[in-house]
C-alpha cells in the first residue's frame, strides 16, 4: 500500500470535525492556561497513562468513568490536581457539570503543581468564554504549557493509494519531570480516520515504546503523564499501515521536541545501545544512560568522558563485558573491546561532536542482538534554577 504524508499547517485545527483553543483564566500571570478540544461527532478514545503509583485525579476520573467515547476534553495548566484525593475527582465532576453546552462523556487533563486543589471558580468562569467553533491550535498549545519554552505540535494529511485521505495531528507539552514510564508531559492526538477502536489501542501502545517511553529529561516520572488518541471517523478513510506510520512519526517527533525543550537543556542526545542480550536489556542500559546525572553533566560540559558511559552501563545490571564493549561518539570510537583509543586526537574529535546541538552515542555490548535507542539531554545550571523556583 503506497501513501503520501503532507504536513498540516494548523495541526489539530485542520483535522475534520475538530475544534480547539485556549483562553486566559488567570491561573498563569498573563498567558493561556485553560484549553479545550471538541469534536462535532463522537470520538473513540484510547489513552496511555503514567506508571507513577500516585496517579493524578484527572486520570482516576477517566478510569473510573471507563471513558471510551467522548466529544469534549478540557485541559488546564499550572495545577496538576494530583495528590488531592477523592475531592480532586469531585472538583472535576463539579467543573464538567457546569459546562454551558451538551457534551458526551467530557473529561479533563491537568498539569502543573502537585498537591493543590483546582481553582474551580476560575476554570468554570473561563469555560463560559469558550468559542466552541474556534480552530486555534496555537492558543491551545500555549494553554497546556508549564515550563515549556515553545509550542509542540505536528500533523499530516495522509493520502492513500485509492484516492481517499485522512488527517492526524498532535499537540504535546513537556520540558521537565520527564522519565516516561509512559513519560510532566501531556499529548493529545486527533484524527478523522475511520480507525477501529482495537487498532487505536494497539498502535498507540506500540508507538509509545520508541517515542514517549524512550525519552528522559531528568529521570522523574510525573503523576499526570497522559497520551490521548481521539478519532471521530469523519473522513471515512483508513489504512492500518499508513496510519501506523503517520502516528509513529507524530509521536516520535513530539517526544524529541520534549527532550529538546528539557528545562535548561542545550543538547539532544540519542543513546543507541545494540548488541545486548535482548531488547529489554538494551532498553535498560539506554535508559540508564539518559538518566545518569554524571553522564548528563558531562554532556553539558561537552566532555567525552566515556568512562562515565561504561560505568553507567555496568551499573544498570545488564549482561556486559569490557572485552566485548565498543563505545563511539557517532563515528569516533573511543573504546574498542578492551582497547582504549582515547588519545589526544580522538578526544578532540569526540569533543567536536559533543559541541553539536544533536548527536548520537553508540554503545555495542557485543553480547547478542538486542537493541534500543533512548533520547536524553544535558543537565545544566538552568535546570536547578527553574525547579528551585518552580512554585514561586
Amino acid at each position: 500500500m503506497s501513501y503520501t504524508l503532507l504536513p498540516l499547517k494548523n495541526t489539530i485545527a485542520d483535522v475534520e470535525g475538530f475544534y480547539c483553543a485556549g483562553v486566559k483564566a488567570g491561573l498563569k500571570e498573563d498567558d493561556y492556561d485553560v484549553g479545550f478540544i471538541r469534536s462535532d461527532a463522537p470520538c473513540d478514545v484510547a489513552a496511555l497513562f503514567t506508571q507513577n503509583r500516585f496517579q493524578a485525579a484527572p486520570i482516576k476520573h477517566f478510569q473510573r468513568r471507563s471513558i471510551n467515547q467522548s466529544d469534549f476534553l478540557l485541559v488546564n495548566s499550572k495545577n496538576a490536581n494530583a495528590m488531592t484525593g477523592d475531592q480532586g475527582i469531585a472538583d472535576i465532576e463539579e467543573i464538567l457539570q457546569t459546562l454551558p453546552f451538551p457534551a458526551l462523556n467530557p473529561f479533563m487533563s491537568s498539569t502543573g503543581v502537585i498537591g493543590v486543589r483546582l481553582p474551580k471558580e476560575k476554570i468554570i468562569a473561563a469555560v463560559q468564554t469558550f468559542d466552541l467553533n474556534a480552530k486555534d491550535d496555537a492558543s491551545f498549545a500555549r494553554s497546556i504549557m508549564t515550563t515549556d519554552t515553545f509550542e509542540k505540535k505536528i500533523g499530516f494529511e495522509v493520502r492513500l493509494e485509492d484516492g481517499t485521505s485522512f488527517k492526524i495531528a498532535g499537540v504535546a507539552k513537556g520540558a521537565g519531570m520527564i522519565n516516561p514510564q509512559l513519560a510532566t508531559m501531556l499529548c493529545f492526538i486527533a484524527t478523522d480516520a475511520a480507525i477501529p477502536r482495537a487498532d487505536m489501542r494497539e498502535l498507540l501502545a506500540k508507538n509509545a515504546e520508541h517515542s514517549f517511553n524512550a525519552i528522559s529529561v531528568d529521570g522523574d516520572t510525573s503523576t499526570n503523564d497522559s497520551v490521548f488518541l481521539l478519532a471521530n471517523g469523519r473522513s471515512g478513510a483508513y489504512e492500518k499501515e499508513a496510519f501506523d506510520f503517520a502516528l509513529a512519526k507524530i509521536m516520535h517527533e513530539l517526544a524529541l521536541l520534549i527532550v529538546k525543550d528539557g528545562e535548561g537543556a542545550k543538547k539532544l542526545v540519542a543513546f543507541e545501545v545494540k548488541g545486548a542480550r535482548n531488547d529489554q536489556e538494551a532498553k535498560r542500559a539506554a535508559k540508564a544512560l539518559t538518566n545518569s546525572l554524571l553522564v548528563k553533566t558531562a554532556l553539558f560540559g561537552e566532555d567525552p568522558n566515556w568512562g562515565r558511559i561504561a560505568s553507567t552501563i555496568g551499573a544498570s545490571g545488564v549482561e556486559c563485558d569490557e572485552t566485548s564493549l565498543v563505545i563511539a561518539f557517532e563515528n569516533v570510537v573511543v573504546y574498542d573491546k578492551g582497547r582504549i583509543l582515547f588519545d589526544e586526537e580522538q578526544e578532540e574529535k569526540a569533543h567536536q561532536i559533543m559541541k553539536k546541538d544533536e548527536f548520537r552515542i553508540i554503545c555495542d555490548l557485543g553480547i547478542g542482538e538486542g537493541r534500543f535507542t533512548a533520547y536524553g539531554c544535558d543537565l545544566g545550571y538552568e535546570y536547578v534554577k527553574i525547579n528551585a523556583e518552580y512554585r514561586t
